[in-house]
């Protein structure tokens, strides 16, 4: 099967899907100046393609994952179903090892396991065939799940539509059409005022780079700023609401994000802005009890000093690197997902979400 690898729509992506026995998706690390399709053939190159940024992203990390484990089973010549399954577990432990904040990775490989565990009394051929029909699946639900918190999150946005992102939480980062911008895509389609402020998310640029250049494609409006422009803009009446995504949400509601996102919470307060973080329900995680435990990936210090390999700082400089960091639950107005909107306390709203059929 193949899904269309670019623009489905003006307001619909595909950045990752299977073609040929092969995990295809497009490096984001070129993007806004070259489209570039990586061809994924083996567990290295998804592994790489996740840990390099080639994909980003919680939600498409996850299809990305879970295409990445199809292609394991496909892949594999042993001839039992155990060692099969082992061969799996092997994969999902990698996997899960490339980008350890994002929540959405090890939920969509421990899927993928217990599917294919679930037919392993079916042979080692019925467990390739079920593994990859379960990653289109996944694909296929993120992709609803994007639809339904665009619906339920439209509502919130003001009247007059002055949204600050951050990071890029669009159809580069699901499935298809976004968590943080699936908001700001139903209001515009639905003809409402819309106007964007892009933080341009430093160090990695993923608001410069990726959703300046996703809302060109779909002809919403936007101004670009840095990200240390965000405060002035509030101080001065522009900005009218917030919505961020999430990489997980622990069980009492403390997010983790894009580094960077705590300090607009804290501005948002401040300024009596609303903060909303919209994200899908498998990126909520009910065994992790706040941020506090949540791990903080610490990526390479050269990309803080150096960009698109160009050197910014003296050489030899020290540089700190973390790639998230947590809002605390009590700087959060609202949770917006594909089942409805979570309002405080969230340890209460968390729980009743997950107790839903």
């Amino acid at each position: 099967m193949r899904v269309a690898p670019f623009i489905a729509t003006p307001m619909e992506f595909r950045t990752v899907w299977w073609e040929d026995e092969t995990v295809r998706l497009i490096d984001q690390r070129k993007l806004p100046h070259t489209v570039e399709v990586v061809n994924c053939t083996d567990l290295s190159s998804v592994a790489y393609a996740i840990r390099s940024m080639q994909v980003r992203g919680a939600p498409a990390i996850g299809c990305t994952a879970a295409y990445g484990m199809a292609l394991v089973a496909r892949q594999s010549a042993a001839h039992s179903v155990e060692d099969l399954l082992e061969e799996l577990r092997q994969a999902k432990a990698i996997l899960d090892a490339q980008r350890p904040t994002a929540v959405n990775l090890a939920w969509a490989t421990s899927r993928m396991l217990r599917r294919a565990e679930t037919a392993a009394s079916e042979g080692t051929t019925a467990i390739k065939t079920v593994l990859l029909a379960e990653a289109e699946a996944i694909f296929a639900e993120d992709l609803a799940m994007c639809h339904a918190i665009g619906e339920h999150g439209a509502p919130l946005i003001p009247p007059r539509g002055h949204v600050l992102t951050h990071c890029n939480a669009g159809g580069l980062a699901t499935a298809g059409y976004g968590t943080a911008l699936a908001p700001i895509r139903t209001a515009f389609a639905q003809g409402r005022p819309i106007h964007v402020f892009v933080d341009e998310t430093r160090p990695f640029l993923q608001g410069a780079r990726l959703t300046a250049w996703e809302l060109l494609q779909a002809g919403i409006p936007q101004t670009l700023i840095t990200d240390n422009m965000a405060a002035f803009m509030m101080q001065r009446g522009h900005i009218d609401c917030i919505i961020v995504g999430a990489d997980r949400i622990a069980a009492n509601g403390d997010v983790a994000n894009k580094i960077g996102t705590y300090g607009l919470a804290v501005l948002a307060r401040y300024h009596q802005i609303p903060f909303y973080v919209a994200a899908p329900y498998s990126t909520i995680d009910l065994a992790t009890a706040s941020g506090a435990d949540i791990p903080i990936e610490e990526r390479d210090p050269a990309e803080v000093t150096h960009i698109a390999g160009i050197a910014i700082a003296p050489h030899g400089v020290p540089a700190a690197h973390p790639a998230f960091d947590v809002t605390p639950n009590e700087l959060v107005t609202a949770i917006i997902t594909e089942r409805g909107v979570l309002h405080p306390p969230f340890t209460v709203a968390l729980r009743q979400l997950a107790s839903q059929p």
